[in-house]
């Protein structure tokens, strides 16, 4: 062990010795890119005002004021039949349905990439979205809302996809920089989704002077803002059908793949290459190119094993803390939160996000190239653990001095330590690239560890919320659901140390 690791310091220096010229990023492609990956945040975030993120807490007598679209959308379903207390029950199912599909389909489209290309997998996902949110409009049971986003879910494999559409374009030298601009489309779906999703819902009632006279959407009051996002999604298909260039060098025929599935052969013919390809020019080796897709028992090596371990416990720690802290905010200072209002809580959490963005778009590239992937991603899970410690620490100030100076400086710096915690996304998407057994894997590779990805969405803010929900309740332990957290948080940080400490260590291996 020792000796290995002086062969890796030994290697680092060399390396540090070489100097690098950075590629310039494939502008033509990547902005396609973006705007394809604002499709997935628009759609959920349209959403977002009439099926919110609800958690019930009978104890706390809680009541947010931004329920009154989604209590109106369930009462016009009638699925409650009145009983406005299974209202959380039934908003669970609609959420995590389209989530559950995903966790069991996004490995295979982004297997499935490798093989036949990322471009029609990603025009398969844009359909998805568009006929998802224009049913979803078009429904009046709460089945057909279920079925909608679980469709949805099972068909989308955009996200997944696009991360290895993006790894794909660029080298080691760029993607850090193409990895700065990611969060950018989100940041615009977080903010146009809502203002569609909330403004556009119930137009009749709304703007009757204008929509008033529409019986049809008197009938579907979600139907226009859910065409919004629609028309959007339609759009991004048709500029991916057009202008987007596969990223896939060589492409197996569609029908040789199905036949291998259903008759378990063995595929020995070589794949077709594709015209109209866009391939880095550093990494164009004709034996790379040439390379197969792997089965998955090759590609559970331990390089990607360390990964996906990385992958799950930043996630869940990452969404276990996104979903206690607007509960936080909202429970009142007695049973251990901050007593905040829904607008301010609104506010907090939309600066939060847009300092996250500009912050990884301004920084992460230079950070990256200062101290390197895993530096950055083991002091992002280390402030976890700071995160965790400041709950107890702002509800402890807010009881002895009330809502003041100290208490909002607490919540700005516990904020910032979670914008180091985002900063961990990148970082995994350069290890997976990385840990890939070869290039013509990245798709599955990438698609292993959206899996847990995925999985997190489900397991975080379920378990999280729950856990903080009965340690408030009268005779149970207050800090348990932190004792929760930080246990999430030192499993992160344990698994961080596995990763190497630059990245050229696993790529000249693989």
């Amino acid at each position: 062990m020792i000796e290995q690791q002086d062969d890796e310091e030994t290697f680092l220096l060399q390396r540090q010795e070489q100097p690098t010229t950075r590629t310039p990023l494939p502008w033509d492609q990547f902005w396609i890119i973006l705007f394809v990956e604002l499709s997935e945040p628009l759609s959920s975030r349209t959403l977002a005002p009439f099926i919110p993120q609800v958690s019930v807490f009978p104890f706390l007598g809680l009541e947010y004021d931004q329920n009154r679209n989604f209590v109106k959308l369930i009462r016009d379903i009638g699925v409650t039949h009145g009983d406005e207390s299974q209202v959380g029950h039934y908003v669970g199912i609609l959420q995590s349905s389209y989530y559950a599909a995903h966790v069991l389909t996004i490995f295979h489209w982004s297997r499935l990439s490798d093989h036949i290309g990322r471009k029609p997998v990603v025009l398969i996902a844009l359909v998805a979205i568009s006929v998802s949110m224009f049913s979803f409009g078009l429904s009046k049971i709460f089945l057909g809302l279920v079925v909608s986003r679980a469709v949805c879910g099972a068909l989308d494999g955009s996200g997944g996809v696009i991360k290895s559409m993006v790894i794909d374009i660029t080298d080691v030298t760029n993607m850090p920089k193409a990895y700065s601009y990611i969060p950018i489309p989100w940041m615009i779906g977080g903010t146009a989704g809502p203002l569609i999703g909330g403004s556009l819902s119930r137009p009749a009632d709304r703007f009757p002077d204008t929509f008033g006279q529409s019986q049809l959407l008197k009938n579907y009051p979600y139907l226009l803002a859910c065409s919004i996002s629609t028309v959007f999604t339609s759009v991004a298909w048709l500029v991916t059908y057009f202008c987007l260039k596969e990223s896939v060098s060589a492409r197996t025929p569609l029908w040789e793949l199905i036949k291998r599935i259903l008759f378990r052969q063995s595929y020995a013919k070589p794949r077709q290459p594709s015209s109209n390809v866009l391939v880095n020019p550093r990494e164009g080796n004709p034996e790379e190119v040439q390379s197969r897709p792997l089965p998955l028992r090759a590609l559970l090596t331990p390089k990607v094993l360390v990964v996906v371990a990385n992958y799950a416990t930043t996630n869940l720690l990452h969404m276990s803390f996104t979903s206690v802290l607007p509960v936080f905010y909202a429970t009142s200072i007695k049973f251990g939160g901050l007593s905040l209002d829904p607008p301010r809580i609104g506010t907090i959490l939309a600066a939060e996000s847009a300092a996250n963005g500009i912050f990884q778009l301004v920084f992460y590239a230079r950070l990256h190239d200062r101290f390197g992937a895993r530096a950055i991603h083991t002091n992002g899970v280390s402030s976890g653990i700071l995160i965790v410690i400041l709950f107890p620490v702002i509800n402890a100030l807010a009881r002895a001095h009330g809502i003041g100076l100290a208490v909002w400086l607490c919540v700005a710096i516990q904020l910032g330590l979670a914008i180091s915690l985002n900063l961990c996304q990148p970082c995994l998407a350069l290890f997976v690239r990385a840990a890939a057994p070869n290039r013509a894997s990245i798709g599955a590779t990438n698609g292993i560890a959206q899996t847990f990805v995925s999985g997190a969405r489900v397991i975080g803010p379920a378990s999280a919320a729950s856990v903080f929900s009965y340690s408030k309740q009268e005779g149970h332990n207050a800090w348990l659901v932190y004792y929760f957290l930080m246990t999430i948080a030192f499993l992160a940080v344990g698994a961080s140390l596995l990763l190497p400490r630059d990245l050229s260590v696993w790529e000249d291996d693989q």
